[in-house]
């Protein structure tokens, strides 16, 4: 059995994946530590509600553990890639809301930029990719 190829995708695919479930794990272990450190203004949203931080982190330990295998078995990438597409859009388009209707300051365009919608636009180039790759 041959190892398969890496590519540049594996590893950007590995480094989301576990960004994604370190977030969700954090999430799930310690909610009031996630909603005070996390350096993305998270009170700005609302008080801590720890089930509903932890909802969330199980959303994203699913997305980063699905990430990590796709980033090593390259036929499962579009499905996995699209989902987490597909919540990272729809999580960027609840911050654009948010901001957009005065919720929180517009600062949180900025805030948001790095962590919120840079992933969006990162994921759309890989689906594409993932896309256009040989079978």
């Amino acid at each position: 059995m041959t190892q398969p190829e890496r590519d540049g995708w594996t590893w950007l695919l590995a480094i989301f994946g576990m960004g994604n479930l370190a977030n969700g794990i954090w999430m799930l272990a310690s909610p009031p530590s996630w909603y005070r450190l996390l350096p993305a203004a998270v009170p700005d949203f609302g008080p801590l509600n720890e089930h509903f931080v932890r909802d969330i982190g199980s959303a994203f330990s699913v997305l980063g553990a699905s990430l990590l295998w796709a980033a090593f078995s390259p036929r499962l990438r579009v499905p996995a890639i699209g989902f987490a597409l597909a919540f990272n859009a729809l999580h960027a388009l609840v911050h654009v809301y948010d901001t957009a209707s005065g919720r929180v300051s517009p600062q949180h365009w900025l805030i948001d930029l790095v962590p919120v919608y840079l992933p969006v636009a990162i994921l759309a180039v890989a689906l594409r990719a993932a896309l256009r790759a040989p079978a």
